[in-house]
């Protein structure tokens, strides 16, 4: 399956890791925004302090949208993370990279990781947002 974006990684910027300096979407693509999502289940929002169990559930959600409007994971052209804790995430990059290669595989977008002090639901570590192309 050939990815439906064009990566873009000009090279004086060096090579990035875990995540695409730009990439290109079809001009015949549709466009999803998919709203920022926590990790979260139906039953319990945001109990799990598990940073790492966190991540995957939002990230489960976002591919959740992105499947419901008839995309997969390597629609997703762009990606917001926003993190209560900049030091857990970077204690957690190694288990987290077995969770993006179980759901997105070798795509990676365009991705922006920002550290916010706080999110709307006061349990939640991480949250996600998406821009994703459809075809």
């Amino acid at each position: 399956m050939s990815d439906p974006l064009v990566v873009v990684n000009p090279p004086e910027l060096g090579e990035p890791r875990g995540f695409a300096h730009g990439l290109i979407a079809p001009a015949a693509g549709r466009t999803l925004f998919v709203a920022g999502q926590i990790g979260t289940n139906e039953e319990v929002r945001g109990a799990d302090d598990d940073f790492i169990a966190q991540f995957e559930r939002a990230l489960e959600r976002v591919l959740i949208v992105v499947a419901a409007a008839g995309g997969r994971s390597e629609h997703i052209g762009r990606m917001t993370v926003y993190v209560t804790s900049m030091e857990r995430y970077r204690d957690a990059r190694g288990a987290l990279r077995g969770v993006w290669r179980r759901h997105m595989g070798s795509h990676y977008p365009a991705i922006a990781l920002v550290a916010v002090t706080a999110l709307v639901d006061p349990n939640a570590s991480v949250e996600i947002e998406a821009t994703a192309v459809l075809p």
